[in-house]
């Protein structure tokens, strides 16, 4: 199934205020059972904030060959936008399930994941700000991971540095067992 859809909130510009080496941890990716653009990714994050788009794996780097096919996503314990409105974390992804593969224009497409790959491996935590919210995600401290930018689209994780500049997608935190709810929560 490789059905189209359009996602409600847009991309917003936001500030990178912190990032941080902090250690090893159990990093996901997950390989799809379709190629995805160099501008296309899944959205992740610590919270329920907000979303960091982590692309695909497209790019040859110093020490990894393009593969199409997978998302570098992160630590174990991002939330990830499955479809529309309802996330899941990176642990309860299986292959088979359907996720939102999203452009950098916020158009979004179900694709299967194929394959979940978890690995220990170092991690950085990035946090950026828009005007009123912070949005943090875990990734590998890797020439591979890649997060959306405004200008250049295309942002590797391991060069970015206060002040820096991407896109990022606000959300409202409050879900239980990955739908919305309403609901008085404090996550950091």
């Amino acid at each position: 199934m490789n059905r189209r859809i359009m996602m409600t909130n847009e991309f917003q510009e936001a500030e990178i205020v912190h990032i941080e080496s902090i250690g090893e941890g159990s990093r996901v990716c997950i390989d799809f059972v379709d190629q995805l653009k160099s501008t296309e990714g899944i959205l992740v994050g610590n919270t329920g904030h907000g979303y960091m788009m982590a692309l695909a794996e497209n790019r040859s780097t110093d020490t990894y060959p393009a593969r199409p096919f997978r998302v570098n996503s992160g630590a174990i314990h991002h939330y990830v936008v499955k479809k529309e409105e309802q996330t899941a974390y990176l642990a309860e992804v299986q292959p088979g399930d359907l996720l939102s593969v999203v452009s950098e224009t916020g158009e979004s497409r179900l694709i299967a994941v194929g394959r979940v790959k978890i690995e220990k491996r170092p991690l950085m935590r990035i946090v950026a700000r828009t005007n009123a919210t912070e949005i943090s995600a875990t990734v590998q401290e890797a020439d591979s991971v890649h997060l959306l930018g405004n200008d250049p689209l295309e942002q590797q994780a391991i060069h970015l540095k206060t002040g820096d500049k991407i896109l990022v997608r606000v959300d409202q935190p409050g879900r239980h067992l990955g739908e919305k709810i309403d609901e008085e929560i404090s996550e950091y």
